[in-house]
């Protein structure tokens, strides 16, 4: 049985474990590797995050930069603030019980988002990219994401191959959470996510999805995050083409499936509808595999 937790955020707590809980996908972007331009438009944006929550997502994750593969391009604090923020208060005034994250690795960015009402801020980076992150975090005192991430985005293609990478991507996560902790950060606003896809290549978020539940031993709650990913495309793939992201909805809810029955406490993705009753099911086949345990 997965481990209990009380996640702390800005001005609430969630209970992590006895279900699990779904993020639902904002893409604010022009450029996402799934939907985007799709939901540029801050008006659109609102739409698509209102309906997430009637789909029945927990958590709306808002993001205002891609960070997809072989990305160079970067964005100011102020460009995507000005993409997010009107998408956060916009929500805020429709949904003021809804609990907004925003994607994010910049510190500026996340104070701007927590002051307009964001609770969680979903770090990519893992604290490694913006020195002031994990000061302004701990100031914050809102729910943290902490990410798993190998190499830059304009590196992934050039990487080592890993035979293994679990030992990496734990021995790493255990660091950035020591490092937040050190920071002020409390133990009980984190929760860690190992990146599927983010500097893994295809083969290597096979094994790692497989050994998902070894994560448990950090410590933390965990976050997976496979949702439409290029590996899945792959596995897909037909006639050497591989499955585009409007077409890996199958995929998404099996590798969510195998994440949950491991142990994921949240899962982010895109399908919300979908998902929620998929990770219902693997709730209750969770809780039974535990039950015929004792």
């Amino acid at each position: 049985m997965r481990p209990r937790y009380q996640w702390q955020l800005r001005t609430r707590t969630l209970e992590l474990g006895a279900r699990t809980l779904v993020m639902g996908v904002v893409n604010v972007t022009p450029d996402s590797f799934s939907d985007g331009g799709d939901f540029l438009d801050a008006g659109q944006a609102t739409e698509h995050a209102l309906r997430l929550l009637n789909e029945g997502a927990d958590i709306i994750d808002i993001g205002g930069e891609s960070t997809r593969p072989g990305k160079k391009e970067r964005i100011t604090p102020q460009m995507e603030a000005d993409r997010v923020l009107p998408v956060i208060e916009a929500v805020r005034r429709h949904a003021p019980e809804a609990i907004i994250s925003i994607d994010t690795y910049r510190a500026a960015t996340a104070k701007w988002c927590a002051d307009a009402g964001a609770e969680i801020v979903n770090d990519v980076s893992g604290l490694q990219w913006d020195p002031a992150m994990a000061p302004a975090l701990a100031k914050l005192q809102c729910g943290v994401v902490l990410m798993h991430m190998r190499g830059r985005p304009e590196e992934w293609r050039s990487l080592p191959p890993l035979p293994d990478p679990l030992p990496l991507v734990k021995k790493e996560l255990g660091e950035i959470a020591e490092q937040a902790i050190a920071a002020g950060i409390a133990h009980e606003r984190i929760v860690l996510d190992p990146g599927f896809g983010f500097g893994k290549s295809f083969d290597e978020n096979y094994p790692l999805l497989a050994q998902f539940d070894k994560l448990h031993e950090l410590g933390f709650p965990l976050l997976s995050g496979t949702s439409r990913k290029s590996f899945i495309g792959r596995t897909l793939a037909k006639k050497g083409e591989d499955a585009p992201p409007d077409a890996r909805l199958a995929g998404s809810l099996a590798t969510m499936t195998a994440a949950i029955l491991d142990g994921a406490h949240i899962v982010r993705v895109h399908d919300v509808k979908e998902s929620v009753g998929a990770a219902k099911i693997a709730d209750a086949i969770e809780s039974e595999s535990y039950g015929n345990q004792v």
